[in-house]
């Protein structure tokens, strides 16, 4: 299946940057394109431009006073103290030069990509440089500073009548676009993460399920430390297929993080490359059969830069553009180009080698606690669809 779809890339994606030794780190895009270039599998005419998002747009999901100190921070105006108050200026999240308009491209990246799709000049687009799913109306956190998919999603809802389905598989909880639509029936989120008994942002428990109106809208599997990538894989197409046949979408946008790979050194999951395959080719599948095709995906966490990202997001865009995931040798020529920089040796390989890791002595164990807490989700939707049908 080819379909028409356009990967939104701009050079200056770099310059959201907090500093050199921070984990977060935007040359992994950039790996990226140049690893589909160098297959040949992206060429000029797919390339989107973006565009820098205004602050009118920022402000459909930020507040004016946090725009405004972003943007005096950006300037090295703002004080320690000012900027604790907004989550700015911390060990996650420091202040940096340009903050405001590096992170305005970031965000109008992936208005770019949505305008791309529900105007219909594609049927899928990709945004690499979005998927900052931890910032709040009136606070960063966790590396974000400005949360793109809140603010993408808020524009569809703006310029369309879209029944928005998002869905995150980033290894941290995507808590910030949860709340920013916890109360919208219009908007479903979805996130299969690590338990936050280990890691932050330690939210996304089984029984967030909204609020008001939004309740029945909320989504979350919270999988145990050390889950493989079966059981990842069971939790996520089971629960991602009964999810979009229950709140019945009109459009999908996925966040993509890489960091639920056993290479992340911030993260306790126990997945390899497969789950990069699989992921993007259920969401793509599902988009085409209750969406007319129309699905954005974002990039996101996954901070081994080296050996991870850059594998994991091209498979997004080899099966939004191709149906079909690549397999076999990675090109010998970005072997050689990027091992000149990499600190660790890079693979040769798209997929990885059996028995990468040491063998998980609580394989079963965790597999069961897994499969519980898939049950209890699918649990309520069954009996959120008897209750829809009753009235």
């Amino acid at each position: 299946m080819n379909c028409s779809s356009k990967f939104v890339f701009a050079d200056d994606f770099i310059n959201y940057k907090f500093r050199d030794d921070h984990p977060f780190n935007q040359l992994r895009v950039l790996m990226t394109k140049d690893l589909l270039e160098k297959e040949k599998v992206l060429s000029k005419e797919q390339l989107l431009e973006p565009r820098i998002a205004t602050e009118d747009e920022l402000k459909l999901f930020h507040s004016s006073k946090y725009v405004d100190a972003v943007k005096r921070a950006s300037r090295n105006g703002l004080t320690e103290d000012e900027g604790l108050e907004y989550g700015i200026g911390t060990e996650d999240t420091p202040m940096f030069k340009g903050m405001h308009e590096a992170s305005s491209l970031l965000v109008g990246s992936t208005l770019s990509a949505i305008d791309s799709v529900i105007k219909g000049h594609s049927d899928h687009a990709l945004n690499l440089g979005g998927g900052l799913h931890h910032g709040f109306e009136r606070k960063a956190s966790g590396f974000c500073i400005y949360n793109d998919g809140a603010v993408g999603i808020k524009y569809i809802r703006e310029h369309t009548d879209f029944k928005v389905l998002y869905v995150d598989t980033d290894a941290h909880h995507g808590d910030g676009v949860q709340w920013a639509f916890y109360d919208d029936p219009n908007v479903c989120t979805f996130s299969i993460h690590e338990t936050g008994r280990y890691l932050f942002p330690g939210t996304g428990n089984v029984n967030e399920r909204g609020l008001k109106k939004g309740y029945g809208y909320s989504f979350n599997l919270p999988i145990d430390a050390f889950t493989e990538d079966e059981s990842f894989l069971e939790l996520y197409e089971y629960a991602f297929r009964e999810i979009v046949e229950y709140f019945q979408p009109d459009i999908i946008i996925t966040q993509n993080g890489a960091d639920a790979h056993f290479l992340d050194p911030l993260t306790h999951l126990c997945s390899t490359m497969k789950i990069y395959e699989q992921i993007p080719a259920i969401a793509h599948e599902l988009a085409h059969e209750f969406c007319e095709g129309r699905w954005v995906a974002l990039g996101g966490g996954g901070y081994d830069i080296w050996r991870v990202v850059p594998r994991a997001w091209a498979q997004v865009w080899k099966v939004m553009a191709t149906g079909q995931p690549f397999s076999g040798k990675l090109p010998a020529e970005w072997v050689t180009e990027w091992q000149k920089q990499s600190p660790v040796e890079l693979p040769g390989e798209w997929q990885d080698p059996e028995q990468a890791y040491k063998e998980i002595p609580r394989k079963q164990e965790i597999t069961e606690k897994n499969k519980k807490i898939l049950n209890s989700c699918m649990q309520f939707i069954h009996n959120q669809k008897k209750f829809d049908s009753s009235r």
